[in-house]
């Protein structure tokens, strides 16, 4: 059995005193969550896509490759790439580079979305 954690990469987080967090830091505790998910043996963490302002993971393969400088063991999934919003080509190439700089660690979830109000923004 493997054991994996996926998130949304949400922007929504907030400090001890209710204060929504900037993003930079939110970005920067997802990946110290997933160094620590390596260290501590969980098999795969997967990351959606998303493109609105609450959420992070609009181009989760440069997240993933961040989290791949950072791991060792881990495997690197997305949690869905939305197929109808990218180019396929550039979509294989990016995962293709991926799994080149995680030592074949990368893995992809192809789908087709479940939001479509997003989609003008990508023409």
């Amino acid at each position: 059995m493997e054991i994996g954690i996926h998130t949304f990469a949400s922007a929504n987080f907030k400090d001890e005193k209710g204060k929504q967090i900037p993003n930079v830091q939110a970005i920067n505790e997802l990946l110290d969550r997933i160094e620590y998910a390596d260290k501590v043996g969980i098999d795969e963490v997967g990351i959606g896509e998303h493109h609105r302002k609450e959420y992070l993971d609009s181009a989760a393969h440069i997240t993933l490759a961040a989290a791949a400088a950072r791991t060792k063991n881990i495997k690197l999934t997305s949690s869905v790439t939305v197929l109808s919003a990218a180019d396929p080509v550039r979509v294989f190439q990016n995962f293709a580079t991926l799994d080149l700089v995680s030592n074949g660690r990368a893995e992809i979830v192809a789908g087709r979305g479940s939001f479509t109000r997003h989609i003008p923004y990508l023409d």
